[in-house]
């Protein structure tokens, strides 16, 4: 490597510093965004430990049957005695699992389809866009709970599902960042010295387009989450006796659990709510922390 590539090679590395370190500290202004990342952080630590945290098997059946909280039972018992504080760190789990996957499948597949959509254009374009409007066309829940319905109920349908139907969105923003940046004078200086299409879409194209997919991935995380609440409740996701945020909720559909235990869907509930609310701040903060027309 000759004393030129590794100057430039250094340049690029303290740019990458820099820019990320702005980032952080931008993020950092956005105090409701941060906390909520703490608290994020927080429950998916105790989410990956939860078998050392919970006190019991969160399938074992204990003789108290729709005990209030107690010292022994902190978060009390569901109607056939299980645990609900470890059936709760356990559906926290499955929650967070689903959520991160279905986001991840769908954030991939939508980038992948919109950097080729984007740089190919023409028949490749015409092709996907017109899958992708075919796709939003159909009410967002309707489509879901007809997959539901055609597939088997279970944990990774349920990821595979959600998945394969949040992906038109992500595919549009790529698209979109792409057809603004694949005429820019670093992109055609990779043409000229006869990158292959592969290496300018993922070496030069994609990092740029990095901050809105992540902005974008947030919001998705968050649709996903009520997502697998929505259809665990309705019983046509997470199967018991596996535990989930939604299935938890279950135990809501009588009214006499509804208004006389309230220990047994007050505490899903409200851990739904946060990591909704928590989720969003994020990706607010993280919007405000790429953009570039901030001056902080």
């Amino acid at each position: 490597m000759t004393t030129i590539t590794k100057k430039k090679s250094v340049e690029k590395e303290m740019d990458e510093e820099s820019y990320l370190h702005t980032v952080w500290r931008r993020f950092c202004y956005h105090k409701p965004g941060l906390i909520s990342l703490w608290i994020v952080l927080a429950l998916v630590i105790i989410a990956v430990f939860a078998p050392l945290i919970a006190p019991y098997d969160p399938n074992a059946i204990n003789p108290e049957f729709a005990a209030s909280p107690s010292l022994q039972h902190l978060l009390g018992t569901d109607t056939i005695g299980r645990d609900m504080f470890s059936r709760l760190l356990y559906g926290l789990r499955v929650s967070l699992f689903v959520g991160a996957l279905a986001t991840l499948l769908s954030t991939a597949l939508g980038t992948v389809l919109g950097l080729i959509a984007g740089y190919f254009g023409g028949i490749a374009d015409m092709i996907i866009m017109r899958i992708t409007d075919m796709v939003m066309s159909f009410p967002y829940i309707l489509l879901i709970l007809v997959a539901s319905v055609i597939f088997s109920p279970g944990m990774w349908n349920i990821i595979l599902i959600l998945g394969f139907v949040d992906w038109p969105g992500v595919a549009r923003l790529v698209r979109g960042s792409v057809m603004e940046i694949r005429d820019a004078d670093y992109v055609q200086a990779a043409r000229i010295e006869g990158m292959p299409g592969h290496y300018i879409l993922f070496s030069e194209i994609l990092p740029n387009t990095m901050a809105p997919i992540l902005v974008f991935a947030t919001s998705v995380m968050a649709i996903s989450i009520l997502d697998e609440a929505a259809l665990s409740f309705l019983g046509m996701g997470v199967q018991p006796p596996q535990a989930s945020l939604g299935n938890l909720l279950n135990g809501a559909e009588s009214i006499s659990v509804l208004t006389g235990m309230p220990w047994l869907w007050v505490s899903p509930g409200v851990l739904i709510i946060i990591l909704v609310i928590c989720t969003n701040f994020i990706g607010d903060a993280l919007r405000d922390a790429v953009d570039p027309s901030t001056t902080r």
